[in-house]
């Protein structure tokens, strides 16, 4: 009985030591409606491409033409997203964020109907970018978690640990998703993207109702200051480079594109270029297996993997430097992601994802992570959404070349591709690893005052 009793003792604590710091975030009022309501808005990133890719290919028989309109939405959305991410740091969340889901959700009735009509394909091309008409809901809610916390007691750390739950939901989302995506759209497109709206509209509901949380926008600061907006952004830029020590910085133009972020944003290209290409690669290696369906069980399980990642990873107080764990994970999943070239079945590919996906949200996490030392607080969205239009910018370049290849040689052209992609990717993360490292070494740009 007492062994019954000291095994229960130590379960409870390590369990306490795992996802107590993640319950103490979200005993803060609102924190838990607005952290889902992201994670539910965001339906569209794990599953609007997969739709559109097996939609189109089931429709119109052709892989270059799924690879490109997703490279089309994706180009769209990189584009558009540091755009929405500067209007909602400008504006606020929730002025910027209702007309952009109103167009969203018009696009993707008109899309889904054109592809069952199977129109001209000129016509999908002019539809597809407004499909990126989504706003930037996971730097939303990173935005909100930094307001929320950057003046309590231990802020770096509970910051830190925000990062990874933020991530954890993520994952969370990728792992539903995925799966849902793939079964929704063979069973029926017109099914998968109503799921998706419903999501979209549910979701942001959820988040923009926590009012309280909302940042104030550079509008907002600007006129309790008594100055103009241009007029507050230059003294942001002045205080943020007092604090980092780049005194210079403080009398040039109010710009976040320092070397630093620079190198990030180089990073984050390589790293979505060899990861959109590994999933349009999968999709055709599954279908001539024959096991179409179990797509999105696949990508499910590098998200699951990913979930256990960024939940310890997220919980965990590391000595181990930033900079060194950012480059270690990278390492992993492009070493991981090339081994598909020798992958024979599906589920040789599942086990290669389980075992890279335990260091896919941690790269991520670092990311975030990083950006705090390179970009004031009230340009956090602006920041983030310029890393991740990077990143898909990266994916739609890869997407579209793995679709040629796959057209040219099948799956195996595919995984080439990847293979080739991923060790770019490598240079270009190490190119920027003295710019990257000495960011982290300064102080963390949230405990500037604004």
């Amino acid at each position: 009985m007492s062994q019954l009793t000291s095994s229960n003792k130590y379960g409870k604590t390590i369990f306490q030591r795992i996802f107590g710091g993640y319950g103490e975030l979200l005993k803060l009022p609102g924190t838990a409606r607005y952290a889902i309501g992201a994670v539910i808005a965001s339906m569209p990133f794990p599953m609007i491409g997969m739709c559109i890719t097996i939609s189109v290919q089931r429709i119109y028989g052709s892989y270059t033409l799924a690879g490109t309109l997703s490279a089309v939405q994706a180009i769209s959305l990189a584009i558009l997203t540091p755009i929405l991410g500067r209007l909602v740091d400008r504006f606020g969340q929730t002025r910027v964020s209702i007309p952009v889901i109103g167009i969203w959700i018009v696009s993707a009735i008109t899309l889904i109907t054109c592809i069952q009509l199977r129109v001209p394909q000129w016509i999908l091309y002019i539809i597809v970018p407004f499909m990126a008409f989504i706003p930037p809901w996971g730097a939303m809610s990173r935005s909100r978690w930094t307001y929320l916390l950057k003046n309590q007691e231990n802020s770096a750390e509970k910051i830190d640990r925000a990062m990874g739950f933020s991530s954890v939901l993520d994952e969370a989302m990728w792992m539903i998703g995925n799966p849902l995506s793939s079964i929704l759209a063979v069973i029926s497109g017109v099914l998968s993207f109503s799921f998706t709206g419903v999501c979209v509209i549910i979701g942001a509901i959820m988040f923009l109702s926590v009012r309280a949380a909302e940042p104030p926008s550079q509008t907002d600061l600007a006129k309790q200051a008594g100055i103009t907006r241009k007029e507050f952004r230059v003294q942001e830029a002045a205080r943020a480079a007092a604090v980092s020590g780049d005194e210079d910085k403080a009398t040039k133009k109010a710009s976040i594109f320092s070397i630093g972020f620079i190198a990030i944003c180089a990073t984050w290209f390589g790293l979505g270029a060899f990861q959109g290409a590994s999933g349009i690669s999968i999709i055709a290696f599954a279908k001539e297996q024959n096991v179409q369906s179990l797509t999105g069980f696949v990508f499910a399980c590098f998200s699951c993997s990913a979930l256990i990642g960024a939940t310890l990873y997220g919980a965990k107080s590391w000595t181990i430097p930033l900079w060194q764990r950012f480059y270690f994970c990278i390492v992993v999943v492009a070493i991981g992601l090339s081994s598909f070239m020798f992958a024979r079945n599906i589920w040789t590919v599942m086990i290669i994802y389980l075992i890279i996906g335990v260091c896919q949200s941690p790269t991520w996490i670092n990311g975030n992570q990083i950006i705090l030392h390179l970009v004031p607080p009230a340009r956090f969205t602006e920041g983030v959404a310029i890393m991740s239009a990077m990143n898909a910018i990266g994916s739609s370049i890869g997407n579209s070349l793995a679709g040629y290849f796959i057209d040219q040689n099948g799956s195996y052209g595919g995984f080439v591709t990847v293979t080739v992609l991923a060790f770019i990717a490598l240079i270009l993360a190490f190119s920027g690893i003295k710019q990257i490292r000495e960011a982290t070494m300064k102080p963390i740009l949230v405990h500037v005052d604004a």
